[in-house]
């Protein structure tokens, strides 16, 4: 089913209980509501990248430059792995800094990686930038079940978080994911300047794809000191939880995940996610290289919400 910009912009500004009920009677079609799938992050190589995304740390073109650090071993994510299983995370994200693994060398390792998570029996999802049909392939066989390509924004507004790489460069890898079998994981960040047109045209585009993804994951904008969108304005609580629910209605068979900036959200306005159809969330108190959730916390909000964690 293909979407119109100004239809969903429509579905949008309805009146906001309007808005939820419809977007949670699209919820419970086809999800239980009671129940919540949560992932946890860990970046594996870290800082040095040449992209110049404007709201990432990492970038040596921001002011602020992150230490640069070599690829995790084995051991150590299997490790990191463990224990966001026992905190009831069922799939394990891994990150690398830079536009690609372009040596060979890390490649092997990171699929030697993803084959060790998985088969302690988690979901595992990666996000290592661009990836050829072969690079695709061998990830597939490594046991790779998502692979996170984030389109950030609208197209329209693309240039003014990135100039290094295109919003088309990332539907092509996206493509080229899909057609190897990989479940894509793809969303956006909120909060770098962008209007409410913007971030609607966002999740047009992600509807329209030739296969929606599998799990859409909505960030709201951990600003960073040094990044070139660290004084942008945030985007407002209710705006962030119609976002949820535009998601949950245009692409109704895909997890809507809370990503980043789950920790400047009220525990009610979680809530409200949540009932909107949002049913994916980071675990962990770190994601990447910006603080999450506070240990313990979870736990406590899925208690009041009676939420059951999937296995």
């Amino acid at each position: 089913m293909s979407f119109k910009y100004e239809e969903a912009f429509e579905i949008f500004s309805l009146p906001f209980f309007t808005l939820l009920r419809k977007a949670h009677e699209v919820h419970i079609k086809y999800w239980d509501e009671q129940t919540v799938q949560i992932s946890d992050i860990l970046s594996i190589k870290t800082g040095g990248c040449l992209e110049d995304c404007a709201y990432c740390a990492q970038s040596v073109r921001n002011g602020k430059r992150m230490p640069i650090t070599p690829m995790l071993d084995i051991e150590t994510v299997v490790t990191a792995a463990k224990n966001a299983k026992e905190r009831g995370a069922s799939r394990f994200c891994m990150s690398t800094s830079g536009r690609c693994l372009s040596n060979a060398t890390e490649f092997d390792n990171m699929c030697k990686i993803i084959k060790a998570v998985h088969n302690l029996g988690m979901e595992t999802c990666a996000t290592i930038g661009f990836l050829t049909e072969d690079q695709a392939k061998k990830l597939k066989e490594s046991g790779l079940d998502y692979y996170n390509h984030n389109v950030d924004t609208s197209p329209e507004y693309y240039s003014n978080i990135v100039t290094t790489r295109t919003i088309q460069d990332r539907i092509n890898t996206i493509e080229i994911v899909q057609n190897a079998g990989i479940n894509v994981c793809s969303g956006g960040i909120v909060g770098m300047g962008e209007t409410n047109e913007d971030r609607v045209k966002m999740l047009v585009l992600l509807a329209n794809l030739k296969i929606p993804p599998k799990c859409v994951p909505i960030n709201k904008l951990v600003k960073i000191e040094g990044t070139r969108v660290d004084d942008s304005h945030p985007i407002d609580d209710f705006d962030f939880v119609r976002l949820i629910a535009l998601a949950r209605i245009l692409m109704p068979k895909s997890y809507v995940k809370i990503a980043a900036g789950r920790n400047t959200l009220h525990d009610s306005t979680q809530a409200l996610c949540i009932f909107a159809g949002a049913n994916a969330l980071f675990s962990g108190e770190k994601l990447l290289t910006v603080d999450n959730i506070k240990e313990g916390k979870d736990s406590i909000l899925f208690k009041k919400l009676n939420i059951v964690i999937a296995k």
